[in-house]
């Protein structure tokens, strides 16, 4: 319970109604959660506006509303509080409410189109087995310690955020390392958090359907950056062009990481093997379990972080060869007679043409690939094109198929993507919606040797039809219909 006075503080207020001298047993931005003596905060939603709840709200015991319009009629009971925008107050009276966790441990957050859940899972790992108590807040996972917390989005809404942070100090975490999407940095999601470190992988094509532009997108990244304080430190990679702009404005220290440039974290790939990689990172040889340039990238950066937060630096590199791969990413394994199987998140073009390429680097030249690819539905569609192009140029035969339709046909998208085939490929890509049946005739068309790539859902163990999850889950298709065929 706190006093509505203490939470307000720093939210932007431009004028208030009654008393701020009340008790908040709870706050709330969903009509149907409101309770006795709570908070409720009306924001303009995509499909809703809170601010059409107000006087519903009202009947349901609220002591006070935070808004950007008073209603016509004010009730004397209930304290009313203007802001100009509810979405960034939210954020702000929400770590007022819990204490400002984030002020409380080292909360370090990472932005990019892709190699965010890979750097911030493999940060949790590392610290976690450098003995600190850490907490992750990540597409696949939330974690405070070992213990898992379900939610739904990949940053989840303010408060939520803000009450998981404070369940990570009560359980006494010193870091947490948590994804920062682009959509959650434009609706205010991380508003009145203490960020000890923000990490800026790569901005590739992707969200247009939410952006609109490709400058907007890149705008919401830099929205992170700008909020950063002095106090804070700000990594980049210096071999993405839009990694200065980050930059700009930015009152954080700055630091890069590079691997074609100079830079304060170096890295060169020595050998590329479907067993790991071999590293020289900042002058010092590492072996990792995982594959690829990508996660070359991942490591450097990884590496790098727990530098700026003042690690030993062979203990780190010693600890960095002992983890894994996160599930879902480039995550492979071999059939007895030699077929390799590959599950890989990539559902944007520059991500599948770099575990295409990794591919490309480490087979022999002999095998061949086949590539399973989808494009989700109710998403940006001008990618799917490219999707299809980028596996037609670099695999040997593509099955076109869905991912999550969503709410649209499956046919319809995969036309779409049809549209990127080269007339040079039409012989090597064949449409199938079924993405089960897809997978199995892939399948069938291995011989011993080769290369079967199933992208875009990864770690993902649903197929999200007409509004309706459906259990799937690609590896275990994937290995049922490969075990079946090499027995």
């Amino acid at each position: 319970m706190k006093l509505l006075k203490d939470i307000l503080y720093k939210a932007g207020l431009l004028e208030v109604a009654g008393s701020t001298n009340v008790a908040i047993t709870s706050i709330t931005f969903d009509s149907q959660k409101v309770v006795k003596d709570s908070l409720f905060v009306a924001i303009r939603g995509v499909h809703a506006d809170g601010h059409h709840y107000i006087e519903d709200v009202s009947t349901k015991g609220v002591v006070a509303i935070v808004c950007e319009e008073f209603p016509e009629v004010l009730q004397e009971r209930i304290a009313y509080v203007k802001v100009k925008d509810s979405h960034a107050a939210l954020g702000v009276i929400a770590s007022n409410f819990y204490g400002n966790p984030s002020s409380q441990l080292k909360l370090v957050g990472v932005t990019g189109t892709n190699g965010k859940t890979t750097t911030a899972t493999l940060l949790y790992q590392l610290f976690r087995s450098l003995g600190y108590k850490t907490g992750l807040l990540s597409t696949i996972k939330i974690l405070v310690n070992s213990e898992e917390i379900h939610t739904t989005h990949t940053t989840p809404d303010a408060i939520t955020l803000n009450r998981i942070l404070s369940h990570m100090v009560e359980e006494g975490c010193a870091y947490c390392f948590m994804e920062v999407s682009s959509h959650a940095i434009v609706q205010h999601r991380i508003s009145g958090l203490h960020f000890t470190g923000a990490i800026f992988t790569n901005i590739t094509h992707d969200h247009l359907d939410y952006h609109k532009t490709f400058e907007e997108y890149i705008r919401a990244k830099k929205a992170f950056f700008d909020q950063l304080d002095s106090d804070a430190f700000a990594l980049v990679n210096r071999d993405d062009a839009n990694g200065v702009i980050m930059l700009q404005n930015c009152r954080a220290d700055k630091k890069f990481f590079s691997m074609k440039s100079m830079a304060d974290f170096k890295c060169k790939v020595l050998e590329n093997q479907f067993s790991g990689l071999l590293l020289n990172i900042d002058n010092t040889e590492m072996w990792s379990r995982l594959i690829g340039t990508f996660n070359a990238y991942n490591l450097l950066t990884v590496y790098a972080t727990a530098m700026l937060l003042k690690q030993e630096k062979m203990h780190v590199l010693t600890t960095l060869s002992s983890l894994n791969p996160v599930e879902g990413r480039f995550e492979y394994f071999r059939t007895d007679n030699g077929i390799t199987g590959i599950v890989d998140y990539a559902h944007t073009p520059d991500a599948l043409l770099n575990v295409l390429k990794t591919i490309k680097d480490i087979r022999t030249g002999n095998e061949k690939v086949i590539t399973l690819i989808g494009c989700g539905g109710d998403r940006d569609r001008s990618k799917r094109p490219l999707m299809a192009r980028i596996a037609c140029e670099n695999s040997d035969k593509v099955i076109l198929t869905s991912d999550n339709p969503r709410s649209e046909e499956p046919g319809d998208i995969i036309e779409q993507m049809q549209k990127g085939v080269d007339p040079l490929h039409f012989k090597k890509a064949l449409s199938i919606s079924d993405r089960k049946e897809a997978i199995r005739t892939a399948c069938s068309l291995a011989q011993p040797g080769d290369i079967i790539l199933v992208a875009g859902k990864g770690h993902e163990k649903y197929q999200e039809v007409k509004g309706v999850k459906h259990p799937f889950d690609d590896m275990v298709i994937l290995q049922n219909n490969l075990r079946e065929i090499t027995q």
